[in-house]
Order: C-alpha cells, then structure tokens, then sequence
C-alpha cells in the first residue's frame, strides 16, 4: 500500500451497499409520477441531498408533496436490502488493521443511516467517522463533503482516496484534490474512467496493501 494513503474515504449506496437499483425504482416512480416529462431524471439525480432533489424538481407547485414523498422514501428506505458490495466487509476491516482511517461520505441523512443501523448493528464499528447530508452544506459533486472529513482526520487531500459510484461522487472526490477509486456499480465504464484513476466492479480484486 502507498505510504501516501491514510484515510479512505467511501460513499454509501452503490459502493458500501448494493442499494442503487433499489433507489433506481424508488426515483424512477417518483419521477415519472411528477414528471412525465423528463425520463431518465432518476439519472440525474444520483448523488444530490434530498434538499438537493427537492430544491431542483419538487419545489414551486410541487412543494406541497415534498412531505408525501419524504414519507414515502423513509417508508421504502426502512425495507430496503442493505446487501454488502462484494468484499467490502474484509478489506473495510483489512484497512483498519493497517493504520488507515476510514469513513463514509453520503448524501443520505442521519434518518436513513439509522435504518441501516438497525440492518446492520456492526455497520459503526467499521468506521472512524461517519459524515452524512447534515455535516456540509453543499453536496456532490462539490469537494467539502470530502474536504471535511480529510480535515476531521487531520490529512491531507493527497493522502486520501475516495471510493464512489455516480457521476457526482467521482466529480466530488476529484475536485478534492484526491485519488478517486471509481465503482462499476451504477455507471458503466466509459462513464467513470474519465473520473477515476482506478476502476472496478467490486472489493474483490483490491488489495488493500498495494492500492
């Protein structure tokens, strides 16, 4: 492992969690309910803050139904699968043993992340730090989300890697000034190469002792 890595700095949904899909069907509906007009806006949103979400397509007339879709959405989130990304469970535990500081960056608030605490009791041992919506007030694809937790850890950008999956999330980490380890989970390859200095389907073929 380079001597330069110590902190990694992982997104939540479609990098720790296979829940992409999932959050594909919810927007999708949700979308296509309020907005027949624009498909594929499921897409576009990958990554924003629900503020985000609402601020940019469900606000003017549509802000009444915001509490109807949040309802909806932490409905849907407390049934979600919380599947493990292959391999990430061993080298999330692997890093540690090697004196690397981790942490999840999300967009997802603190609502979500107690759903998946109740999925997954273990999931707050994994980590030194857990960053979510609440912590910064501009989200991906701006840098702070990942800027602070490289200053919570006392690091510098060059000394942290970020592991993400949407077009956001890899224009975040790169705009950090950090190495962006980029996941083929949600966007195919000629999407997240150009954002990515490595790319890969899942945790198995990394090795955390030489990334």
């Amino acid at each position: 492992m380079s001597k330069m890595m110590k902190a990694a700095l992982f997104d939540l949904d479609g990098v720790v969690f296979d829940t992409e899909p999932q959050y594909t069907v919810f927007w999708g509906s949700q979308c296509r309910l309020y907005h027949p007009e624009h498909p594929g806006l499921e897409q576009e949103i990958k990554g924003q803050t629900l503020v985000q979400i609402y601020e940019g397509w469900f606000s003017g007339a549509l802000t009444s139904e915001q509490d109807t879709i949040t309802s909806r959405l932490n409905e849907f989130e407390s049934q979600m699968d919380y599947d493990y990304i292959p391999g990430f469970e061993h080298f999330v535990r692997t890093l540690r043993s090697l004196g690397v500081k981790t942490a999840v960056v999300t967009s997802s608030n603190r609502q979500k992340m107690a759903s998946v605490y109740a999925k997954h009791p273990e999931f707050p041992e994994l980590f030194d730090a857990i960053l979510t919506s609440e912590d910064f007030s501009r989200s991906k694809p701006f840098p702070d989300c990942y800027l602070s937790a490289a200053e919570k850890f006392g690091v510098a950008p060059e000394e942290c890697v970020v592991f993400e999956d949407s077009i956001n999330g890899l224009k975040s980490g790169r705009a950090a000034g950090m190495k962006v380890v980029g996941l083929l989970t949600t966007n195919p390859l000629e999407a997240v190469a150009p954002l990515s200095d490595v790319q890969v389907n899942d945790f198995l073929t990394l090795n955390p002792e030489t990334l």
